[in-house]
C-alpha cells in the first residue's frame, strides 16, 4: 500500500488554482476539462481522481463515465458540488464516488489531506515505499519491489537498462534505504575518464608516481568509505581495470597508484550498464568473472515507452519539482500536451522527458496550462504524419486513412525497438505472426 501521490482533476482547473488545491507540495496532479477529456487518459497511473461538478447531474453522469472507461481497478473517486446543492450523498456514492464535499476548498483540501494521510485501498497500486520514485506501471513497480530487497541486503548490485532511465537515480534510492544511508553517496561515470585517469580517481595514488601527481589522494573507494560507490557505465572499463576491480570486490581492498600496501575498505559497489554485459562477456570484452561477482542483485530497468503509465505522473512531478525551482508554480498539462506525450516514444527515456518539462516550463508563465507551442519541435513532429494521413478533408477513404496511419505507427514501433521484431510485436500487444501479415500488407521491410 502507498500513500496518495499522483491526483486527476475533472472539472473547473481555475477554481484549482485560486483556491490553492492543487498547490499541495505532497501531490502531482493533471487536469481535464470534464470526464470525456480524463476517459482518453490512463486514469490506472492516479491514486485518485477529483471531480469538480456544478450539479448532481454532471457529477453522477462524470462518475459514471470515469468508471466505466478505467482499464483495470478504478482510483477513488473524489466528488465536489457547490454548498447549495441538495444532491444526495448517498446517490453520489451508490454512483461510485469514494467521497463527496460540499462547499468551497476547506473540505476538499482536508480530505486530500486525509487521502495523503491514509493508505490507499488499492492492491493494484501498490508502491514500495522509501524510494521516492515516480511509479504507477507493474513494470516500475516491480523493478521498487527489486529495490526494496536491495536495501535490506548488502550484496552487490548491478542495474541494467537503457541510458535516461534513471540508474542512478535508483542507485541513490537503494543507498538511502539501507543501513548505510548515514555514509557517503560516491557516484563515477566510468566513460568519463580514460583507463589511467580512472584508476587513479577510483584507487588513489601517491604523490610522485606519475607525471602531475604532485599530491596524494586517496581515491573513491577509500572516499565512499562505509558508504556506497556507484560504478555507472561499467562495461566501458577495459580489461586491465576490469582486473584491479575484481580485486577490490573479492579482498575489500585497493591498492593506491604507487604505493606498496593495500588498503582496507568497507563500501558497498553497486554498478550499471547500458550495454548488455552477458552479451559482451560472451564478445570477449568483460571478465565473466567481474560479471558474476557484480551481478549478485541484478535489477532491469525498463525504457519509458514500456512504461506507458508513468509517462503523465512523471510530467506532472517533474513540471512541480522544477517548477517550485524556477518560480513557475501550479503549471499543468492540457489535454494536446499529455496526448502528444503519451504519442511520443521517447528514446531518451526519462531523461528526454525531464529536458521536455524543463524546456516547456521556460516558456509558460506561472500557473499556466502547458500547451503543444511549449513542447519541443521534435516532440510535436511526433504527430505531423499521422495528421497528415488522417485529416478529415482526404479524398481517400477512412479504411485507406486508416491504413497509411497503421503504418506509420508499424514503422515508428520498428523504430523504437531497432527492428527487433519480436519486442516490436510485445510492445504494440500482437503475435510475431500478426506483426510479420502486417508487415507484409503494408510492405515493410
Amino acid at each position: 500500500m502507498h500513500s496518495i501521490r499522483s491526483v486527476l482533476f475533472v472539472g473547473r482547473a481555475e477554481r484549482l488554482h485560486a483556491e490553492g488545491v492543487a498547490e499541495s507540495p505532497l501531490l502531482d496532479f493533471a487536469w481535464a476539462r470534464d470526464a470525456e477529456e480524463a476517459a482518453a487518459l490512463p486514469l490506472s497511473a492516479f491514486d485518485a481522481l477529483v471531480v469538480d461538478a456544478a450539479d448532481e447531474r454532471v457529477a453522477r453522469e462524470s462518475v459514471a463515465r470515469l468508471r466505466g472507461s478505467a482499464r483495470g481497478a478504478c482510483p477513488p473517486i473524489l466528488v465536489r458540488v457547490p454548498a447549495t446543492s441538495t444532491t444526495s450523498e448517498v446517490v453520489l456514492r451508490s454512483a461510485g464516488a469514494a467521497l463527496v464535499c460540499r462547499g468551497d476548498a476547506t473540505p476538499l483540501c482536508d480530505a486530500l489531506d486525509a487521502l495523503v494521510d491514509e493508505p490507499s485501498q488499492r492492491p493494484d497500486a501498490a508502491e514500495p515505499p522509501r524510494t521516492g520514485l515516480v511509479a504507477r506501471s507493474a513494470a516500475m513497480r516491480d523493478v521498487l519491489a527489486l529495490a526494496e530487497r536491495a536495501m535490506g541486503s548488502g550484496a552487490t548490485v548491478l542495474l541494467s537498462g537503457e541510458t535516461g532511465t534513471g540508474k542512478e537515480v535508483l542507485a541513490r534510492a537503494i543507498h538511502d534505504g539501507s543501513a548505510r544511508r548515514r555514509a557517503p553517496f560516491v557516484a563515477v561515470n566510468c566513460a568519463a575518464f580514460p583507463e589511467t585517469l580512472l584508476e587513479s580517481e577510483l584507487f588513489g595514488h601517491l604523490r610522485g608516481s606519475f607525471t602531475g601527481a604532485d599530491k596524494n589522494q586517496l581515491g573513491l573507494f577509500a572516499a565512499a568509505q562505509n558508504g556506497t560507490l556507484f560504478l555507472d557505465e561499467i562495461g566501458e572499463t577495459s580489461p586491465g581495470l576490469q582486473a584491479k576491480l575484481l580485486r577490490a570486490l573479492q579482498e575489500r581492498e585497493v591498492r593506491p597508484i604507487g604505493g606498496s600496501k593495500p588498503r582496507k575498505v568497507d563500501v558497498r559497489v553497486i554498478a550499471a550498464s547500458n550495454r548488455a554485459l552477458p552479451r559482451e562477456v560472451a564478445a570477449g570484452r568483460f571478465r565473466e568473472d567481474l560479471y558474476y561477482r557484480l551481478a549478485v542483485f541484478r535489477i532491469a530497468l525498463p525504457p519509458l515507452r514500456e512504461r506507458g503509465e508513468d509517462v503523465l505522473p512523471l510530467a506532472a512531478h517533474f513540471l512541480r519539482r522544477h517548477g517550485a525551482r524556477d518560480a513557475k508554480p501550479g503549471c499543468h498539462l492540457s489535454r494536446e500536451a499529455a496526448d502528444l506525450l503519451l504519442a511520443h516514444t521517447w528514446p531518451g527515456n526519462v531523461r528526454e522527458l525531464e529536458n521536455e518539462m524543463q524546456r516547456a516550463l521556460a516558456l509558460a508563465e506561472p500557473g499556466e496550462a502547458i500547451a503543444v507551442r511549449h513542447l519541443s519541435d521534435r516532440l510535436q513532429e511526433t504527430l505531423r504524419p499521422l495528421a497528415a494521413a488522417t485529416r478529415a478533408d482526404a479524398p481517400d477513404s477512412l479504411r485507406a486513412q486508416l491504413a497509411r496511419a497503421e503504418a506509420w505507427l508499424l514503422r515508428r514501433a520498428l523504430e523504437a525497438h531497432a527492428g527487433r521484431r519480436a519486442a516490436t510485436a510485445r510492445a504494440l500487444g500482437i503475435t510475431r505472426e500478426g506483426l510479420y501479415k502486417k508487415m507484409r500488407r503494408f510492405g515493410i521491410e
